[in-house]
Order: C-alpha cells, then sequence, then structure tokens
C-alpha cells in the first residue's frame, strides 16, 4: 500500500469515527426524551391479561403462559401475527409503569443495528467495499434517517406500534444477513450456522406484521434463484431459512382470525392484481416525499466516498439497471399489503419501515452505478479481448462511458473538500431550521429543555396515581397542559366510551376513565 493511500485510509477512519459518534450525538436527545415515555393506545388492550396475571402471581412464568394463551386466541379469533401479539402482549410497562424509557433504547438499538449490520454487509461482500468506509456510509445514513424518520413516536416510542413493525423489521433484517453471510462465507460450519440463525429468525418474522413478511418471501426467493444460477453449493444454506420463513408466513396470512376480522372490517381492499399495479405507482411519490434537502445534502457528501469503494471493488457491476428495477420492486410491493387489506397508504407506522428500505436502496443502488460507470474501461477492455477480429485501433469508450468517467474525475478531484462542504451544510441545516420540530433530534432537545417533556411526565403519573387509586372507580383526568411534539399519539376523550378511554377502563378495573371537558 502506498503512501498516499495509506493516507487516505487513515482519512477515511477519522471521518468513520466522526460519523459515529454524530450519530450517537444526534440519538442522546431521542433516548433522554424516552426517560419520558409513557404506556398509550393499544399498549393497554394486548396487555391487560398479562397486566392483571402479573398483578395475583408476581410470577413471569405465569405472565408469558397468559400472553402465549392470548395469542392464541388472537390467532382463532382476530389476527395472524403470532409474533408481534405475542411480544405486544408482553409491554414491560405491564410489570412496572415507569419503565417506558426502556423501549426507545429497545427500538433505536435493535433497528440502527440492525440495518448497520445489513447494510455493511451488502457494502462489503455484494458491492466489494472496504469495512471502513462502508462503516462511514452506515453512520451517516442512520444519522439521516433518524433526524427525517416518517412518524417518530411509533417508530421509537410507541411499544405497540414500534414492536410490530421497527422491531420486526430489524429482526428481518438479521435473518438477510445471516442467510446471505452463508452465501458469502468459505467454511461450511458458518455457513450452516448463518443457515441455522436465518431459519430461526425467518419463522419469528414470518409471525410479524405481513408488510414486512412479503418483503422477506421475495428477497429471499430471489437470494434462492441467484444461489441456484450463480453458486449451487450454497442453495441448501439460503434454501431451508427461505423454506422456514414461508411456513411460517403461511401459518400467518392462513390463520383463521383474519378471515373473522375481515368479516368484521368495513374497510374493503383493492384485488390483488390492482393492488400490485397501485404499489409501484403509490411507490414514486413516496420515493419524491423522503427526497427531503437534508436527504440530498447526505447523499451528496456520500458521492465521491461511494465513488472511491466502488472503485477499488473487485466486482463487475455488469446489470444496473437489473439492480435498480428489483430494488424499485422490493419497494413498491411493501405498499401493496395495506392496499390488498384496507385500500390505502400512508399508515405512519408503516412508513417508517418503507422509508427505511427506500434509504437503503438510494444509497447501495447508486454505490452500483457508481461501480458501472468507474469499471466501464476494465469491461470495454475485457470485451474488446474477446472478440475474435476486433480492430484495436478503434477506440472503446462510449458516450456513456466517457460521461462516466468525467464524473468520477470530478469526484475524485473534488473529494474531501466536497464531503467537507456538504458535511457542514448538513450540520447547518440539521441546527439552524428555524421550525426546531423538523428534525427528531432538535425537537426532543428542544421538548426537554423547555420543560414540556418534564411536565407531561408528571401529569401522566398524576393520571396514573388515580388510575391505581382503589378508592376511585370512576377516574376523571386533567388534559395535558404540555407535551413533548414527538409525543403526537392520540389522548384519552371526554367520552367515557370512547375505545381509548375504555381500554384504559379495563386495563385498570375501574367503572370509567374520561378527560375532564373543557
Amino acid at each position: 500500500m502506498s503512501s498516499t493511500d495509506k493516507k487516505k485510509e487513515q482519512n477515511m477512519g477519522r471521518m468513520a469515527v466522526f460519523a459515529g459518534l454524530l450519530l450517537l450525538l444526534s440519538l442522546v436527545p431521542l433516548l433522554w426524551l424516552g426517560r419520558y415515555n409513557v404506556m398509550c393506545i393499544d399498549d393497554y388492550d394486548y396487555g391487560r391479561k398479562v397486566h392483571d396475571t402479573w398483578l395475583a402471581t408476581g410470577s413471569l412464568g405465569q405472565s408469558v403462559m397468559t400472553a402465549w394463551k392470548q395469542n392464541m386466541e388472537f390467532y382463532r379469533d382476530w389476527q395472524g401475527t403470532y409474533t408481534s401479539c405475542f411480544l405486544m402482549a408482553m409491554c414491560p410497562m405491564n410489570f412496572h409503569y415507569g419503565i417506558a424509557f426502556v423501549v426507545p433504547v429497545l427500538m433505536i438499538g435493535m433497528f440502527a443495528t440492525a440495518v448497520f449490520v445489513l447494510g455493511r454487509h451488502i457494502l462489503r461482500s455484494w458491492l466489494g467495499a472496504d469495512g471502513i468506509g462502508s462503516c462511514f456510509v452506515m453512520f451517516m445514513m442512520l444519522f439521516m434517517f433518524y433526524q427525517v424518520i416518517e412518524a417518530p413516536f411509533e417508530g421509537i416510542y410507541w411499544y405497540n406500534g414500534a414492536t410490530h413493525y421497527i422491531l420486526m423489521e430489524a429482526v428481518w433484517f438479521f435473518a438477510l444477513a445471516a442467510a446471505s453471510a452463508g452465501l458469502w462465507t468459505q467454511k461450511r460450519a458458518k455457513a450452516a450456522f448463518f443457515c441455522a440463525v436465518a431459519s430461526i429468525l425467518s419463522v419469528i418474522v414470518g409471525g410479524g406484521n405481513l408488510v414486512t413478511g412479503l418483503q422477506a418471501e421475495i428477497v429471499m426467493a430471489l437470494l434462492v434463484l441467484y444461489a441456484a444460477v450463480v453458486n449451487r453449493r450454497k442453495l441448501l444454506y439460503v434454501a431451508v431459512p427461505f423454506i422456514t420463513g414461508s411456513i411460517g408466513f403461511l401459518f400467518n396470512v392462513m390463520a383463521p382470525g383474519n378471515v373473522r376480522r375481515s368479516s368484521l372490517d368495513t374497510d374493503e381492499g383493492y384485488s390483488a392484481v390492482l393492488s400490485i399495479v397501485l404499489s409501484f405507482y403509490h411507490a414514486v411519490p413516496f420515493m419524491i416525499r423522503w427526497t427531503t434537502p437534508f436527504v440530498i445534502l447526505v447523499w451528496l457528501l456520500l458521492l465521491p466516498v461511494l465513488w472511491r469503494l466502488a472503485k477499488h471493488s473487485d466486482k463487475t457491476f455488469r446489470h444496473p439497471v437489473w439492480v435498480t428495477l428489483g430494488a424499485f420492486s422490493v419497494l413498491s410491493a411493501m405498499f401493496t399489503p395495506t392496499l390488498y387489506a384496507v385500500g390505502m397508504v400512508g399508515l405512519s407506522r408503516v412508513d417508517n419501515i418503507i422509508q427505511m428500505v427506500y434509504y437503503l436502496s438510494l444509497f447501495l443502488v447508486t454505490t452500483y452505478w457508481l461501480g458501472y460507470f468507474s469499471h466501464q474501461n476494465k469491461t470495454e477492455a475485457t470485451a474488446a479481448d474477446l472478440r475474435e477480429g476486433e480492430d484495436r485501433t478503434r477506440p472503446v469508450c462510449t458516450e456513456q462511458m466517457k460521461a462516466g468517467e468525467l464524473f468520477g474525475r470530478f469526484l475524485e478531484k473534488a473529494g474531501g473538500r466536497m464531503t467537507a462542504v456538504f458535511l457542514v451544510l448538513t450540520l447547518v441545516v440539521w441546527v439552524g431550521t428555524a421550525d426546531k420540530n423538523t428534525y427528531t433530534s432538535v425537537s426532543a432537545l428542544r421538548s426537554l429543555v423547555n420543560g414540556d417533556a418534564q411536565t407531561f411526565y408528571e401529569e401522566a403519573m398524576e393520571r396514573h396515581d388515580s388510575y391505581v387509586d382503589e378508592t376511585i372507580t370512576d377516574v376523571i383526568v386533567k388534559p395535558y397542559s404540555a407535551r413533548p411534539a414527538l409525543f403526537d399519539f392520540e389522548d384519552l376523550g371526554e367520552d367515557a366510551g370512547n375505545w381509548l378511554n375504555l381500554a384504559v377502563t379495563q386495563y385498570y378495573h375501574k367503572d370509567s376513565v374520561r378527560v375532564e371537558e373543557e
């Protein structure tokens, strides 16, 4: 390695450390705000029986048994998501109301780690990038995502909603990384280990939400097809997770509760074919919506890094169009389940995971295209060597190749300066935007500094004191006088018959619960 290359590697190492620290810094206010998180919405409905068991027995084992029995009841009568329903019944706040701060720790910890592991694996194994550069890219992408996440409350603080989507998507990312690792490792023992891990996780994913489940089915089928065509010796290592995941997914979609629930649901979805067609249509406006100026700035600062990673890769990058169409198809498929079930898109807790898949696709497909352009000289030269009777005096460059080469030279020349400039602009926009609720970390910090979080939590605990007071049977609570902007959940109403009010009423065994009339 030349001294210049060593210097570049050292610079990239420093950049990766800076990006990692930036990500951690941005997550501190989000986790700190979690200190004032509370139980809400469906947490009460799904956790009621487990809460009763815990109060009556104080036994974790009995509570787990209650959660499983309820899970089986739901499977017969309401929905087939056997993994999600079990985990939602095991809400931590059933055991201690003041422990809601663990929810953002769990959701951010699991999802960010899963995204990092999968993204870095794809960059290294499939795209041939080096480890340090891959870390920098993933740190910056995660920093970006958590600032512009579609529904922060539903993806970070609300246990029930985040468990069903964010947590299940995290498990799927781990499963995919394990299955893919089994393809690339040269050791049979490691391949068998990754296969076993992927198989177990695939069953768990099969019992989660249908958006993640359908995505897993499509991607695993593509992975099996790739192994069958390119590396048949490893076919079994990806076929087994695909089969186990498919069995779990079938148990999910064929649950008796799904049929019963659909008969009671007044929302009508589209046909299967029309849902698929509309999925491609709806994907485009959401991609545009999620490509904000902040995202564009991060994309621009990463371009020189992605170019360098792709240029030094030993991969061929011969099919950029197919890769792009494949990524777009997988992304579009994530809109299909809600179109089929309820005839709509835009459910915010669902959009959180689709948004992350879009960002992963955006940066990975960009890397692939940069690899395609940076490797055109090698590809064309090899093709010329293989053609018999080739006129070696004829230039092999095409207009496309020239454009790619010029763009690559610009990125190499601009290099560090371009990354530094756009990084500064990103930080200025992040901190200096007029509306302090635009970016999640800034919004969380604002709620902590102005006291909204503390006031909200004190009032929430006052409500809880009334709920657990056995001398009060009809509870009347005051409206919240302050609430963090990120805690945008629907509150109880003045009508005791409101479904949210009824959930709290049943959870604490009261005669009624309502908000005081203004």
